[in-house]
């Protein structure tokens, strides 16, 4: 197992401030600022109706209970029900209000986040599990909303408590009150003590989540290979290892957390039980009553909660900024390729279609070596490219040069005589097609999959698009015809049926630049010949690159882009079986001369 990979990562400690969190993602929260301040206003109400509460209570002790008058009676407990449903419905209206505005945050994070993530670069993708992505999408967002709406609310709920709670106390007796303050300072040298030190473990829980949820999506997605391998004993000890090392990252959070709330339980002990013996001393010297100390009593009860809920506050706040590390460390990537600040759209109408590669380099950060290196050729509207090459060789980093998923390192690429860089994205990318290898399907219906790629088509071109795919049998056997759900990724499908599937999603796109990317690979022959024959369909009148390593889909070709110069004579082989090809091979290596050469 490799500890350091970002499956299996070794303890982080955390970088990001509470502050910054704040910083970074409060313009998110405060579009609902004037909700947050409607919960404010009604938790407040709802502490003044506890302090008035109390105050109740301690007008009936000394007026009734303490005399024995019921007459008494019946007026302040009228005004201690209402005071009640009062203090009911505030507190309601606080509470749903901040849900509110934290789900509202939530969804607003997190499609910000995915908005985002869907800019980057493949290059992002790779190497990062998908399960740790997930977890950063899901529970890492939903750990963050507490530290930019619940935190905000409560400490202002909090701190107008206190000073709330804290003046009551005072107004009845301020030197029993002096005394009894004293242990606020203590609970904040605590929660300070134990807040640093969560947010690194909290950061390495929010890791080893990530970790384990890679593992299960992983073996959920492989299990049909695990049980054919009888592999199921060793997955189920890699899961049970990951799931071990979550448990003990969250039993060291909790270690620490619920260290905070017996230690501030027996400060607020030993302070009470002060102010109990104190109020006793006071009330034998007759400077108080027995329902002023109860009152007084009540009111510490009401204040102790709430400065041990600063502290419980900065502890969440700790656990909370673990999290949004992990989702900053999303927005903050960068995409490999962006519009240009003056990216220009097409005319109207306009359906380029010639391609031109002028000297262009690229390789990958980090590697020290480019892919391709001096690449020159030209292919026009109608003609047919084949791109062939060992493994490794860059014929799928060319196909995503040509749909600027990457920028060349040097030299450019051109569109009709238009840098590619001074095109808009959304235009570039409706006017190249990729088939992929792997055809991409999505776990939706034979039209939405269809259609993925043009969604206001109508019935007709999508049954058009499906005919000229030789698709059409296929869907008659369908239990619901076009409306059909394929499973995720196509499982409910041949893989020539995926094939010609994404053929005609290509078909109903329609663009002039097409890129088929090993469409024949792992199909036999009588699949393959099937699969080519909507291929030649779509193929025509298009500029076509055909990236492939069998040489003998050469000899359809106009022109062999050999990017590795030891396959030239491979490639020859077929072209000279069919002497009426006027193919031509084009050598591009990082060994040949930067131009390339015309063989």
């Amino acid at each position: 197992m490799h500890q350091d990979s970002p499956a299996h990562p070794a303890r982080r400690h955390a970088r990001t401030s509470p502050r910054e969190v704040f910083r970074r993602l409060w313009p998110l929260a405060r579009l609902h600022r004037g909700r947050m301040s409607l919960a404010v206003a009604a938790l407040l109400v709802a502490a003044a109706c506890d302090a008035a509460a109390v105050q109740i209570f301690a007008r009936l002790t000394d007026g009734v209970l303490a005399t024995g008058r019921l007459s008494g009676f019946p007026a302040p407990a009228a005004l201690w029900a209402g005071t009640a449903v009062l203090g009911a419905a505030a507190t309601y209206t606080g509470t749903y209000t901040m849900g509110w505005v934290g789900e509202r945050f939530l969804l607003r994070l997190r499609d910000r986040t995915y908005d985002h993530a869907q800019r980057l670069s493949p290059d992002f993708y790779q190497g990062r599990p998908e399960g740790d992505l997930l977890t950063r999408f899901t529970s890492d967002i939903d750990s963050v909303q507490p530290l930019l709406t619940e935190a905000p609310v409560q400490l202002v709920n909090t701190g107008a408590n206190i000073v709330f709670f804290a003046g009551c106390a005072l107004w009845i007796r301020w030197e029993l009150a002096l005394a009894a303050f004293a242990a606020a300072p203590l609970y904040w040298l605590a929660a300070r003590f134990l807040a640093a030190r969560i947010r690194t473990v909290a950061r390495d829980e929010r890791d080893r989540n990530g970790a384990l949820t890679d593992a299960l999506a992983e073996n959920l997605a492989t299990m049909p290979l695990v049980q054919l391998h009888n592999r199921q004993e060793a997955e189920r000890q890699r899961v049970h290892r990951e799931g071990e090392k979550w448990m003990r990252s969250t039993l060291a959070g909790y270690r620490l957390s619920a260290a905070y709330g017996p230690l501030a339980e027996v400060i607020e002990t030993a302070c009470v039980l002060g102010v109990v013996g104190a109020g006793a001393w006071e009330i034998s010297d007759g400077r108080l009553t027995i329902g002023g100390l109860l009152a007084f009593a009540a009111y510490l009860g009401y204040l102790y909660p709430h400065i041990l809920g600063l502290g419980s506050l900065a502890v969440e706040v700790s656990s909370a900024t673990a999290a949004a590390e992990r989702v900053l460390e999303v927005l903050d990537a960068r995409p490999a390729v962006a519009d240009a600040p003056a990216a220009r759209p097409l005319p109207a109408g306009a359906r380029p279609g010639a391609v031109t590669l002028d000297r262009v380099s690229f390789g990958y950060p980090g590697t020290g070596r480019p892919v391709v290196a001096g690449l020159s050729f030209s292919a026009r509207p109608g003609e047919l490219v084949l791109v062939g090459g060992a493994s490794g060789t860059g014929k799928s980093t060319l196909a995503g040069l040509l749909l600027r998923l990457y920028d060349p390192t040097g030299g450019r690429i051109l569109l009709d005589g238009v840098d590619l860089r001074d095109l808009a994205l959304a235009d570039l990318r409706d006017l190249v097609t990729l088939v992929p290898q792997d055809s991409m399907l999505i776990n939706a219906t034979v039209r939405e999959n269809i259609t993925h790629g043009r969604p206001g088509a109508t019935d007709e071109e999508v049954r058009r698009a499906a005919a000229a795919a030789d698709l059409q049998d296929v869907v008659a056997a369908l239990p619901d015809g076009y409306d059909t759900r394929i499973g995720p990724r196509g499982q409910l499908l041949s893989g020539g049926q995926r094939r010609r599937l994404a053929i005609a999603r290509a078909l109903l796109r329609d663009s002039p630049v097409l890129v088929l990317d090993e469409p024949t690979t792992g199909l036999d022959a009588a699949a393959a010949e099937r699969v080519m024959v909507p291929l030649r369909r779509l193929m025509a009148h298009r500029t076509t690159f055909l990236i492939s390593h069998d040489p003998l889909l050469a000899a359809m070709a106009d022109t062999v882009l050999a990017l590795d110069g030891e396959l030239q004579s491979e490639f020859k082989r077929p072209l000279m079986a069919h002497p009426h090809s006027a193919a031509s091979v084009v050598l591009a290596s990082t060994q040949n001369t930067p131009e390339g050469k015309d063989i």
